[in-house]
C-alpha cells in the first residue's frame, strides 16, 4: 500500500485567529473553502491547495481526541516542524522582519539552498526551503 503525497496538517491552535492571522499574513498561506463541519476553523491553501487545517472549539466524537476534554492519550508523541518550499528569500525574510517575527536562517551545506526557521503562536516549527540564489531568482 504505497502512500501518496501530504495532503495536509491540523493544528489544535490555543488562539484560533491569532494562529489563521500568522499563517495568512505572515506565510501567505490563503484562508479558503471550507466544508461546514459543524465547528469553527479554517482550511488555508497554499498553491491551491488546502494545506493547513485550523481546528476550533469542538464536541468530542468517537475515536477523535479533543484538547480539554477527559479522552486523552498518555503520549500523542512530538510534532516537530512542517516544511514548505518558498522562493524569493530576500522578499519572504523582508515580510517576516517587517512583522516583527523571530527567524533564522541558514545555507544547506553543498547545495548552497538557503532555508528559514520560524514557529508559529503555539511553537509549531514551521521551515522555509528555498533553492540556491541562482536558481531562486529565475523561479521568481
Amino acid at each position: 500500500m504505497p502512500l501518496g503525497v501530504l495532503q495536509h496538517y491540523t493544528i489544535e491552535p490555543s488562539n484560533l485567529e491569532a494562529t489563521k492571522d500568522f499563517y495568512c499574513d505572515v506565510l501567505g498561506l490563503e484562508n479558503g473553502d471550507r466544508p461546514p463541519l459543524g465547528f469553527p476553523g479554517y482550511w488555508l491553501y497554499s498553491g491551491g491547495v488546502a494545506t493547513v487545517h485550523l481546528l476550533g472549539e469542538r464536541r468530542p466524537r468517537e475515536g477523535i481526541v479533543v484538547r480539554g476534554t477527559e479522552k486523552k492519550f498518555d503520549d500523542t508523541g512530538r510534532f516537530d516542524h512542517i516544511a514548505f518550499a518558498a522562493t524569493d528569500f530576500d522578499g519572504v525574510c523582508a515580510r517576516l522582519e517587517s512583522r516583527k517575527v523571530k527567524y533564522r536562517h541558514q545555507v544547506i551545506p553543498r547545495t548552497g539552498g538557503r532555508q528559514v526557521f520560524l514557529y508559529d503562536p503555539d511553537g509549531v516549527g514551521v521551515e522555509l526551503n528555498f533553492p540556491p540564489p541562482a536558481e531562486d531568482k529565475k523561479a521568481a
